[in-house]
Order: C-alpha cells, then structure tokens, then sequence
C-alpha cells in the first residue's frame, strides 16, 4: 500500500541531517497548516536545484556552471589548492579573508567502516588535480576527527611522492572538530599557522 501524501511528506523530510521522526512530522504539519505558499516555494527550490546544479569540473564544489565562480575568478592565486570535505568547510576558509588560492571538495572523507574508500572519494582527481603544472602547494584542511586526519595522511602519502609540497592547517582547529563549527579567526590564525603534514 502506498502511504498517503503526508506521511510520504513526513518520511522525505527526515531524510535531512539530524531531523528525527517528530521533528519531520512538525515541519510536515507546519507547511501544510500555515504556509503551503513555502512548501511550494521548496518543492520548486529543490527541483531547480536537481536540475541545475552539478560539480565543478575543477574543484568539484557545487555550481550550475562547468566552472564554480571561484575556479573561473583570474584573481585567484592557482599556485594553491586547499582541500576541503565538503562545500560548507569551503565557505568557512573563505570567510576566514586569508586564502586567496583554489579548492578541491573531497564531498566526504575517506571512512572505511561507511565503505567510502580513496574510489568512492574521486582521490584520484586531487593528484591529476595538484599535479597541473600550476599547483606548487596542496594545503590540506579536512577536519580533525579520525577520517579527516585519515584522509591527510592518505593524501599526503599519495601526494609526496610525486613532489608536491604538503601542508596541513595548524591546530587553532580544535581536535574532534569540524570547520563548519569552528569562528573564522580561529579558522583564520589555523590557515596562517600551516605547517608541513608529516605522518608521525
């Protein structure tokens, strides 16, 4: 049996992070009951938004061109790439005002125990991407939990061998932390603070 349109409602939106069971029956109810003119202003939201947006092709963010405005910007230094988890962590080092270089978004961080291996994260484009002939330093930002001190070193691994500078920002970043929970002059001070990864 099919379930009805509001418990369909209900289940699509507990699909978002860290809204439980009636959590989404209270937006379900709230949109239904008093502003039915902003649940079809999300509807629409989310259409346009599965239809336009797509990956970079450089940095792999989130655009609706082939190119994110950062990666087309010619007052971006490229000599820098900053390797980032996910958008949102981009955001935060761009609020920080201190780097001026590109990005590349992993959109995760390698987490064996969740089956999300160096393949499943495309690691393979961070070297093409690093290796271009303009990239001479690859700054590592993944956040200091276990899988984003894994994924470091796993690119650091990969990266060094090929003789390219790595470095990781310092720990202004609080362990256990994540960039998108973290002020922007503390994020700031960790971006100037950056020093060589090393795996010991």
């Amino acid at each position: 049996m099919n379930p009805s349109g509001l418990e369909a409602l209900i289940e699509a939106l507990r699909c978002l992070p860290g809204i439980g069971p009636k959590s989404a029956q209270r937006m379900a109810y709230h949109l239904l009951q008093r502003d039915r003119g902003g649940a079809r202003k999300l509807g629409d939201a989310i259409l346009h938004a599965l239809q336009a947006v797509r990956h970079c092709q450089r940095c792999n963010t989130f655009t609706e061109s082939d190119l994110c405005e950062r990666c087309a910007s010619p007052r971006r230094d490229s000599s820098l790439l900053c390797v980032v988890e996910t958008p949102v962590d981009m955001n935060m080092m761009e609020q920080t005002q201190s780097y001026q270089g590109l990005y590349y978004v992993l959109m995760g961080r390698l987490s064996p125990l969740d089956g999300i291996g160096p393949r499943e994260l495309g690691l393979d484009r961070v070297l093409a991407r690093a290796l271009d002939g303009l990239v001479t330093e690859v700054i590592l930002a993944t956040n200091y939990t276990n899988e984003g001190e894994a994924t470091a070193h796993y690119l650091t691994a990969m990266l060094r061998p090929k003789g390219v500078r790595v470095s990781r920002i310092a720990r202004g970043v609080p362990v256990g932390g994540e960039l998108e929970y973290v002020d922007s002059g503390t994020l700031a001070q960790a971006l100037r603070e950056r020093k060589p990864f090393s795996e010991g």
